[in-house]
């Protein structure tokens, strides 16, 4: 039997938490990370391993940044390290699970440049590292300028607490070790407190990190790819006559199968050459994904783990069709999650089913080569983890298929958004804040997209609608939580355009304006903010297109029949931004009053509506000699 295989039901079971007092001899057969292949356990790495692989990372993570290199730690301390790194894979931290997936990588890395830090200190043990050394790296971070992608600006805020915080882990786990810190690296405060993220600055009170795309930049983006999402057929189908055409010359050079394939290409009728249809099959994956991502809601790697077969579809008893998206949320161990998607989402779906297959295809060809030549390769689990994937490419190298990663998505959105000619700097997690800021403009009456789909997502709709036993269980209440957050700032940026210096109509808006006049009501807030949020969240805000209402219920006509109601209703806020719409139904109105068949009850009512848009206008600020009929 191999040294890498074992028998044992569960090898890393029976494994010490830590190396304290371990001989040496002990500590080259500690098992650092194994998987089973057909039910055979294989290990991975080893402890006495300059490299341990490890498990636990989402699959569009790639396999460069799923180990730790302690070859790339100072020598003085690559055996302390080990030894604080296995306690930290076997048992995490105090009141914190055993770390896995991107948190290793990040305090492997924060502590590595700690240690660093010591080395350039002249300093070799981990018990030299005294408060007020530990205060010099505080010192050095925050002086600290980057060189790569945000080049010559200090280190964010985020940035200062992850480096502090894997040094209070090196902290707390170098004490099951033989060469222990000594003392807590900064007494009486914390990592998060030395990177200004407590009190004002904390995360919840700043706002959220990730930038909204703006409405403009999102629907070129959003047509760009629907429209090749619409036409992605007529190309995949394309791409298969060149496959069949060109199966008989497999045994070409490479120049001449790029030769034959752009004879074939401009026979079937495509122009542009080769490059440019292996450029357009690539644009349409991309074009895909931003459809998914922008209608669904779903993280990178949750739309990672989607596989072929993942649509289904349910109806309630009003024979309302509901689709959703079937895949595996690892977000702290979340599992399976089901996604309502519009049709423009199922297309997209069945596109990638078709044009994945090739991908699909050659995983499995690489699993049968690799059982063939060894049935115990751990590789042959982890093709199986991509093998039903949908959004696949060639690794580099050019003979593996593997799920892209996050980092290679961001290329070609940048890419994608470039040959839109926008400047916006896409990334893939933008497009979740994106769909919760719709959902949130959608459950405001202010359905600027999508709005049928949207509309379902509601807030308070019914979780149980249209279930079955398997589907619509699984819902991504996070994205609910998020939706919500984007309801608030909408609500607050209402809010404080209302008490600012521009005009308001309607009753409750001539309501706000004379109580924002009168100072004592003021004063009972501590700041501005602190009013904001207070009207904001004790006033129900939804839009209604031609002004906000803060009714607790929708069944006021003014919201859909008779508009110009609004104008003197105690609940109806209308400012400048709507001033347009009710200098159209003014001019409308006024090219009414004289038709001579409406009738004299029509005459009325059309004099009344006039009425009403010109005492709204002149409310607005715009001068009543020009609102004469």
């Amino acid at each position: 039997m191999s040294d890498n295989t074992l028998t044992a039901l569960d090898p890393l079971a029976a494994q010490p938490d830590d190396v304290l007092g371990l001989p040496e001899s002990e500590l080259d057969g500690l098992i650092i990370s194994a998987t089973q292949v057909d039910g055979q356990w294989v290990i991975l790495s080893r402890y006495s391993d300059d490299i341990w692989h490890l498990d636990g990372f989402t699959s569009n993570v790639p396999v460069s940044q799923r180990l730790l290199n302690f070859d790339t730690v100072p020598l003085e301390f690559r055996k302390v390290m080990k030894a604080m790194f296995y306690r930290y894979l076997r048992r995490g931290r105090r009141g914190a699970g055993r770390p896995k997936g991107s948190i290793l990588q990040t305090r492997f890395c924060g502590a590595r440049l700690f240690l660093r830090h010591l080395e350039a200190l002249k300093l070799d043990h981990l018990g030299a590292a005294t408060p007020m050394v530990c205060a010099t790296y505080v010192a050095a971070c925050k002086a600290h300028l980057q060189s790569r992608r945000s080049k010559g600006k200090p280190l964010s805020q985020s940035g200062l607490q992850g480096r502090f915080s894997a040094v209070e882990t090196l902290y707390e786990l170098s004490q099951y070790t033989d060469d222990p810190m000594r003392h807590h690296p900064w007494l009486e405060t914390s990592a998060k407190a030395m990177a200004g993220l407590t009190g004002s600055g904390a995360p919840h009170k700043q706002g959220g990190k990730t930038p909204l795309i703006p409405d403009d930049a999102f629907c070129i983006l959003f047509e760009r790819a629907y429209q090749q999402v619409e036409r992605g057929h007529q190309l995949v189908d394309l791409r298969d006559k060149l496959v069949a055409l060109m199966a008989p010359r497999k045994g070409l050079s490479g120049f001449d199968i790029s030769r034959a394939k752009n004879r074939h290409l401009d026979a079937l009728g495509w122009k542009g050459g080769l490059r440019a249809f292996n450029k357009e099959l690539t644009n349409l994956r991309t074009a895909c994904y931003i459809v998914l991502a922008s209608t669904s809601g779903c993280r990178n790697h949750e739309l990672a783990n989607v596989q072929s077969g993942a649509c289904h579809r349910t109806q309630d008893d009003e024979s309302i069709v509901y689709h959703w998206m079937r895949s595996r949320s690892d977000k702290t161990d979340a599992g399976i999650h089901d996604w309502m998607i519009p049709k423009a989402a199922v297309r997209a779906l069945r596109l990638m089913e078709r044009w994945v297959l090739p991908y699909q295809t050659m995983i499995a060809v690489e699993i049968v080569r690799r059982r063939r030549t060894n049935p115990h390769d751990p590789q042959i689990i982890e093709a199986h983890k991509h093998r039903h994937a949908l959004f696949l490419g060639v690794a580099m190298g050019g003979n593996q298929v593997r799920t892209l990663s996050n980092d290679t998505w961001n290329v070609y959105f940048k890419a994608f958004a470039k040959d839109c000619g926008l400047s916006w700097d896409l990334a893939s997690h933008q497009f979740r804040r994106k769909f919760a800021n719709y959902a949130a403009h959608s459950r405001f009456g202010d359905l600027r997209y999508l709005k049928e789909h949207y509309a379902h997502w509601s807030l308070d709709m019914t979780l149980g609608y249209a279930m079955d036993d398997s589907w619509g269980q699984h819902l991504d209440l996070e994205l609910y939580a998020d939706i919500q957050a984007e309801l608030e700032d909408i609500k607050l940026g209402v809010v404080d355009n209302w008490l600012g210096d521009d005009h308001l109509a309607g009753g409750y808006g001539n309501a706000l304006k004379q109580w924002q006049r009168e100072p004592q009501n003021l004063l009972i807030f501590k700041d501005h903010a602190s009013m904001l949020n207070s009207i904001a969240e004790s006033t129900a805000i939804r839009s209604n297109g031609h002004a906000w209402c803060t009714a607790d219920n929708d069944g006021c006509v003014g919201n859909t029949l008779e508009r110009t109601r609004c104008g003197n209703c105690n609940h109806a806020v209308i400012g400048r931004g709507h001033a347009p719409i009710y200098q159209r139904l003014y001019d409308d109105l006024k090219g009414l009053l004289h038709c001579p068949d409406i009738g004299e009850g029509g005459r009325q009512r059309v004099e009344r509506d006039l009425n009403r848009c010109r005492h709204v206008l002149a409310q607005l600020g715009m001068d009543p000699e020009t609102l004469i009929a």
